[in-house]
């Protein structure tokens, strides 16, 4: 099985956030999401600056049509404009694992019921349709909100890989490692859903 036929194209939609292929047509949103609290100015992230959110998404498209990632669009349903950008990445239909990463989303939209209800869709199409075994969340060892939100969802911390990646700005970036696995998903999802109902 190779990756790049194991994941067709897909969108699935929830009550707050729809998800769906990237494409080129989501650059105006994804451009002003960027510039939304500046978030490119995080040095332990990799969030394109507003002017740059054309060549990311071609960036990624690339790497989807190589069969190493999907990425997606995240539209806001109560606006319908895209807000933010994920994907499958590290994609290994062999070992039918994946990881849900490249994650980024507009400022004003950060802790809201979004960020949950879009890794419920993508994991639950992991685990259901894809027949996933685990499903990794990768982040910098310095970057507490995303573990923090990471770990929220159930997922567990598998180790640090240290000296891991060169940053864009030439620190060199630990990552943290966490993930799901099959026989944690049914869990995982009740509370998720537990957590979207409050």
């Amino acid at each position: 099985m190779n990756n790049t036929g194991w994941i067709e194209p897909f969108s699935v939609q929830g009550q707050h956030a729809l998800v769906e292929p990237l494409a080129e047509r989501h650059h105006a949103d994804l451009s002003e999401a960027a510039a939304d609290g500046a978030l490119h100015r995080l040095w332990y992230t990799t969030v394109p600056k507003p002017e740059d959110v054309p060549a990311e998404i071609e960036r990624r498209l690339a790497l989807r049509y190589a069969g190493s990632m999907f990425p997606f669009a995240v539209i806001e349903r109560a606006s319908g404009r895209a807000v933010g950008m994920t994907t499958y990445m590290n994609i290994d239909a062999a070992n039918r694992r994946l990881e849900i990463g490249s994650t980024w989303y507009r400022k004003s939209v950060q802790r809201t019921p979004l960020n949950t209800e879009c890794k419920l869709l993508l994991l639950q199409h992991a685990f259901e349709e894809l027949g996933c075994i685990c499903v990794e969340f990768r982040t910098h060892f310095l970057n507490a909100q995303s573990r923090r939100a990471i770990e929220r969802l159930g997922a567990k911390l598998d180790g640090i890989l240290r000296s891991n990646m060169i940053m864009a700005n030439g620190t060199v970036r630990d990552t943290a490692v966490y993930s799901i696995i099959q026989s944690e998903w049914p869990t995982v999802k009740t509370n998720l859903k537990w957590r979207l109902e409050q």
